[in-house]
């Protein structure tokens, strides 16, 4: 298959810039794969769509304030965008700079703490952080929350809050789990006194998942690293809840990514923890989860992309063009999609 497959046109303004006031508030598109129907929702009727039963899989992770600035010694001005953290003191990056710095170059944080670049692989750079303190709490002090590009706006208190999920527990990602976004403490008690189980996976989202795809091939495409971790516990409750007809409803596609990573050679989800590259395009079947939680993605994406291997590529794109006919907000602070996933032949 080619990227122009997944293409669709979006009009700029439906893009969202600031999360609702609530963030329970959003409107939900159930995409039906098998009865090929498409239904407009609300996001705080979920209980009622779900069933007593069910597994619901979120991804912990909590998002870092990877974003910094500041300056080359001829005076340039340069912004870091973390990737992902390899170290006490480094970590690989994306570099928003005129000229890109060669190795061995020193950037100086606004702080004044130095930043040493120690080597190029593609569009991403190894920087070693000249400091005393250990990275994390370099950024906890001075980064700021690492707003995706289509956000045309500086990030500002309320993001601190809003652009991470209120069951965020383990530091890593530098983007977050936006499916997560839409629940708030009130939906989550309402979902267990529906008789809804709760599981967790921890995916490290990277800035690499805003890279777009430059391989008009698919199978020439590579994906970014992310690091994960499925636990025990969380297996054993996936095969106690189909033991007893519930469903597995993944909360993002950093969900099924996990878990379908975690697969084992019978195919079956294992418990693993390490990194992963899995590219999900159509002709992959997806056996991890029964449904999936998700918002709208960009055009041409590798998470447009898992999501069509879901509930197929036509169906997928035609509820998108349903999405922008009836103005659902878009991407990160946008609105979301409760997938049921095609049927195969057995």
């Amino acid at each position: 298959m080619k990227k122009s497959d997944f293409h669709y046109e979006l009009p700029p303004e439906l893009i969202a810039q600031q999360p609702l006031a609530d963030r329970s508030a959003s409107r939900l598109l159930v995409v039906d794969s098998p009865r090929q129907s498409l239904s407009d929702r609300r996001f705080g009727e979920l209980p009622a769509l779900l069933r007593e039963g069910d597994l619901l899989v979120f991804n912990d992770t909590r998002v870092l304030p990877a974003r910094l600035f500041g300056r080359k010694p001829s005076g340039g001005a340069v912004e870091i965008m973390l990737e992902r953290i390899i170290g006490t003191h480094t970590a690989v990056a994306m570099l928003g700079v005129s000229k890109k710095p060669r190795g061995g170059s020193l950037i100086e944080l606004d702080d004044g703490t130095p930043v040493r670049v120690l080597g190029r692989e593609g569009a991403f750079f190894e920087l070693r952080f000249e400091c005393v303190e250990p990275l994390e709490k370099l950024l906890l002090r001075i980064g700021h929350m690492p707003l995706p590009p289509y956000i045309a706006r500086p990030d500002d208190a309320r993001d601190s809050e809003r652009y991470q999920t209120v069951y965020a527990r383990h530091p890593g990602a530098v983007a977050a789990p936006t499916a997560g976004l839409h629940f708030d403490d009130g939906l989550l008690q309402a979902l267990r006194g529906r008789g809804i189980d709760f599981g967790y996976i921890t995916l490290h989202v990277g800035a690499g998942t805003f890279q777009p795809v430059r391989a008009e091939k698919l199978e020439d495409h590579e994906m970014h690293r992310e690091w994960l971790s499925v636990g025990a516990e969380l297996v054993e409750k996936m095969r106690h809840t189909r033991a007893h007809s519930g469903r597995v409803i993944a909360v993002g596609t950093t969900v099924v990514r996990a878990l379908e990573a975690a697969r084992g050679g019978q195919g079956e989800v294992e418990p693993f923890a390490g990194e992963t590259r899995i590219f999900i395009f159509p002709g992959y079947r997806i056996t991890s989860v029964d449904g999936l939680i998700t918002n709208f993605h960009l055009p041409e994406s590798t998470l447009l992309m898992l999501i069509s291997a879901f509930a197929g590529r036509e169906f997928v794109l035609s509820a998108y063009e349903h999405a922008v006919r009836q103005r659902y907000r878009f991407y990160s602070y946008g609105d979301a999609m409760l997938v049921w996933p095609q049927e195969y032949a057995s």
